[in-house]
């Protein structure tokens, strides 16, 4: 099966060809964001962290703001930094040129001020843009691809079409030689037992129980109850009754196929097949993770008819709910609501999708891209001081 992609100097395939702007702190955003004012069509890649932050969580936030980099969709970056950040701009840059990817830094403090340094910026984006128009889209195959799953505003309708066909089409990649990554933990909780028979040895069996096990006692330690965010009030108008039938929809996302590995959160796995990312359910965070983690194309399952996108991967939007798939038209790229009307088998389902995703992969645009949906927010597990 051949898609049409962007092929990187380490070997890589990205299906977008992006030049993108990073910055290293939340302080450098409004450089960055006049910037990208100047090329709208580059990525501007905002964020609020990168500073006073501590410990794993300072680690995490650096992990994923170099799997942004890394993501083979972006095929050069500028990365800025303030120059008084704990986690600095040299640092990113250089831990994403190890992609051999067109790599720079600029540190506005060097550079005297703001406006200097978006002079230089200017200089340097204009640059990449010329460098990157170069590169033409050449055949390639599924095995060069890594998806992203997602589920979201999830209703009765999930658990029985656009999750279980969603995990046809991650199979068929899985088959094919691809790697398919899906996480949320919280919805993971009460199925965790079932998941876990398809992990390929103990070892990602005790990952897996591990960062479930982390998310009740992250919820405990705050003295909440669990369920006063899951099932969110959204699931819940959607006929969810509870956390463990939530969870037990979810887990169909990910099809049949072992479970090679469980990371952690932005962490890019090594190897291919299927792995769980350890992280949150809700969307932003959720997709900004699955983008570090090197996803190319993201298929976001959804009842209730979420909007989300990303800035850097494709997000497709797949629903079985018939109302849905009507009213939402406007976001949903597929619908697979004719499994539930006994019209489609799932495995039926699953094909679209397969093909959706390909067509996606090849230049076809999301309706999430159309729209530009998307912002970068990272799931910060500590304080900020």
């Amino acid at each position: 099966m051949e898609l049409m992609g962007y092929q990187r100097a380490n070997g890589q395939f990205g299906f977008r060809n992006y030049v993108a702007v990073l910055p290293a702190v939340g302080c450098a955003n409004d450089v960055v964001n006049r910037l990208g004012q100047m090329y709208p069509g580059v990525l501007v890649l905002n964020h609020r962290e990168g500073c006073a932050q501590l410990g794993e969580d300072k680690e995490q936030t650096a992990r994923t703001l170099v799997g942004l980099g890394k993501n083979p969709n972006i095929a050069a970056i500028l990365v800025v930094g303030l120059g008084c950040e704990s986690i600095t701009a040299d640092y990113l840059a250089n831990e994403i040129a190890k992609t051999g990817k067109v790599v720079e830094s600029l540190v506005v403090q060097d550079e005297g001020a703001n406006l200097q340094a978006i002079a230089r910026g200017n200089i340097i984006l204009k640059n990449m843009i010329h460098e990157v128009s170069k590169i033409k889209r050449i055949p390639c195959d599924l095995c060069n691809l890594t998806l992203g799953i997602k589920c979201g505003l999830t209703d009765t309708t999930s658990g029985i079409s656009s999750n279980p066909a969603t995990g046809i089409a991650a199979d068929r990649i899985i088959e094919a030689g691809g790697t398919v990554i899906f996480g949320e933990t919280p919805e993971v909780i009460g199925a965790e037992h079932i998941l876990s028979k398809r992990a390929i040895n103990e070892e990602v069996k005790k990952k897996l129980y591990h960062y479930v096990e982390l998310c009740e006692k992250r919820v405990k330690a705050s003295g909440m109850d669990i369920r006063g965010a899951n099932p969110a009030p959204g699931n819940i108008k959607g006929g969810i009754t509870s956390i463990e039938e939530k969870s037990l929809g979810a887990i169909k996302k990910a099809g049949s196929k072992q479970l090679q590995g469980v990371i952690g959160y932005g962490e890019i796995p090594c190897g291919r097949g299927l792995f769980f990312m350890d992280g949150p359910g809700r969307t932003p965070e959720a997709l900004t993770g699955l983008n570090a983690a090197g996803a190319q194309v993201i298929v976001f399952s959804t009842g209730g008819g979420s909007p989300a996108g990303t800035r850097i991967s494709p997000v497709i939007k797949v629903t079985g709910n018939p109302k849905t798939a009507e009213v939402k038209k406007d976001h949903i790229d597929v619908s697979v609501d004719a499994i539930i009307k006994g019209r489609m088998t799932i495995q039926e389902g699953g094909e679209i999708i397969l093909n959706e995703i390909i067509e996606v992969a090849s230049g076809k645009m999301s309706k999430a891209e159309v729209f530009g949906y998307g912002n970068i927010s990272i799931w910060n597990i500590g304080v900020h001081m």
